[in-house]
């Protein structure tokens, strides 16, 4: 018939909306925030949480197709709701692999990869698309062309004294943003110890060992085999310490945290989890192997979704928290919302006065508040960053 659109021009069109439209819906019906009726803030809460310097240990918001200097209208993470939130510093971890059908329990390693779809629905550039390493690096460029086009809002915390300029320029009054770049699981390495140090030069200061399934280092907590670490693993650990990256065990099987623990000379941290003694989760690793890496001088990060916590409510974060500090002392637990990480949560960045109202109406001291809510991060990182 006269005028009828072509095949090839309905697939044109087709296309075209998939790769406009796909991204922002599937991100849409992961990274949701409940309606939640929360607690009034009080004058004491809003004074108190106005005079934090806040610090999460782990979103991964640079997975997604999102202008991070706009406030989004969906996702949990960007530079205005961290502004609104007060967050001082904010880990950014990148997804390189995620296996279809991911859950808790077991996940093949040879499952189909949900992120090679999202690299491609989202025009990443093609060398991402089959290779690890290059999906982290396209993520951590977001961040340096974040910090490049509004330096005044946003910096790249990459050793001490960068993480010394940040907090003096707050002290000035600034509301600037420090982000530290990480990996979700070293498969990001393609299976090369050099990939250490390539990523390194590109911004890594953090590194995580597995993701939800097992990998050439080692044993996932949700993988098959509950393996320690490979031979490769050792390696890529003593490569890690080497260059004073800071090693991340959440998601890593028991056997490979307790070998890090004996292997390292640094402290560790579990960037988002919850406290299995809290919350009897397969999330989550026994509260024994919590205190070893507390008494190493680790750090644990409060996750905000239910599998790490059993609710998903400003509440049920609060007595995760309580239950941290009583298990390994206020020294050694802090924020790990897992924001933009696929997770549902009872509030997104922009609304963390509520972390702070619920804490004084639970009772933590101010000391205890201040400590998890930033100081704890700041500390750390003050103390394990490289130098220079």
């Amino acid at each position: 018939m006269k005028g009828a659109l072509s095949p090839l021009v309905i697939l044109a069109v087709l296309i075209g909306l998939f790769f406009t439209f796909a991204p922002g819906m599937f991100e849409s019906s992961m990274n949701k925030v409940l309606p939640v009726d929360f607690r009034q803030p009080t004058p004491a809460a809003i004074k108190l949480h106005e005079s934090l310097q806040i610090g999460d240990l782990h979103a991964d918001s640079t997975l997604w197709q999102r202008d991070l200097l706009e406030r989004g209208n969906r996702g949990q993470v960007d530079i205005p709701r961290l502004r609104e939130g007060n967050v001082a510093l904010q880990v950014f971890t990148t997804v390189t692999k995620s296996p279809l059908g991911l859950n808790a329990e077991r996940n093949s390693a040879d499952a189909l990869d949900t992120i090679t779809i999202l690299a491609i629905a989202q025009r990443w550039p093609m060398a991402t698309w089959n290779s690890r390493k290059q999906r982290a690096i396209h993520q951590a460029s977001v961040l340096h062309e974040l910090a490049a086009r509004a330096p005044e809002e946003f910096s790249l915390i990459l050793d001490r004294s960068d993480l010394t300029s940040l907090l003096a320029t707050r002290a000035s009054g600034s509301q600037i943003i420090g982000g530290i770049i990480g990996t979700e699981g070293s498969h990001a390495l393609d299976g090369e110890l050099t990939a250490i140090d390539e990523l390194f030069d590109a911004g890594f200061r953090v590194m995580s060992l597995q993701h939800f399934f097992d990998n050439k280092l080692g044993g996932s907590l949700h993988g098959l085999s509950g393996d320690g670490l490979t031979e490769f693993g050792r390696n890529a650990v003593d490569r890690m310490i080497e260059k004073e990256i800071i090693i991340d065990v959440a998601h890593s099987s028991p056997a490979v945290v307790s070998e890090v623990l004996a292997r390292s000379s640094r402290p560790l941290i579990v960037s988002h989890t919850g406290f299995y003694g809290h919350c009897q989760s397969p999330r989550n690793i026994n509260d024994e192997l919590m205190q070893e890496i507390a008494a190493a001088g680790g750090l644990m990060g409060v996750g905000y979704w239910d599998l790490a916590v059993c609710e998903t409510s400003v509440a049920s974060i609060v007595s995760a928290i309580r239950y941290g500090i009583d298990l390994v002392g206020e020294d050694h637990v802090a924020l790990g919302s897992d924001f933009d990480g696929t997770v549902t949560t009872p509030l997104d960045t922009s609304q963390l006065i509520h972390l702070t109202t619920e804490m004084l109406a639970q009772n933590f001291t101010e000391t205890e508040i201040r400590k998890v809510m930033g100081e704890n991060i700041l500390r750390f990182m003050a103390q394990n960053l490289p130098a220079k």
